[in-house]
């Protein structure tokens, strides 16, 4: 017999939930999740893929690439203009680390809470 999983959602921890969800959802167009709070937030897309962001009292941000505070992990967006949607993610709030090792391949953004994230040319 195999089992297989399916991803259902990602949950990030971060100071403050709806703001984390609206930059994701400018971001990415998911739906807002209607039971969104102060203390979790969700974005959902049709496939029921759920993003959440939970408080987290005396968050610490990820650092990156520097290891003080470790990413754990990232996500990963593709775009088609990887210049339009710099453009476009630094206007929503991103931020753009100088260290950036994909050269033209992919480009490393920080989200408002800190956790860095990559967009790739689709």
């Amino acid at each position: 017999m195999s089992l297989q999983m399916k991803l259902t959602a990602i949950t990030l921890d971060c100071p403050d939930p709806l703001a984390l969800a609206t930059f994701y959802q400018q971001a990415t167009g998911f739906e807002p999740h209607p039971k969104s709070d102060a203390d979790f937030a969700g974005l959902s897309r049709e496939d029921g893929l759920l993003i959440g962001f939970q408080r987290v009292d005396d968050y610490r941000a990820p650092r990156w690439p520097d290891q003080t505070v470790p990413q754990q992990f990232h996500l990963d967006f593709a775009a088609e203009d990887l210049d339009d949607a710099e453009a476009w993610l630094l206007e929503l709030g991103a931020g753009k680390p100088d260290h950036q090792p994909g050269e033209d391949r992919w480009r490393v953004f920080t989200d408002p809470a800190g956790h860095p994230f990559c967009l790739v040319r689709r």
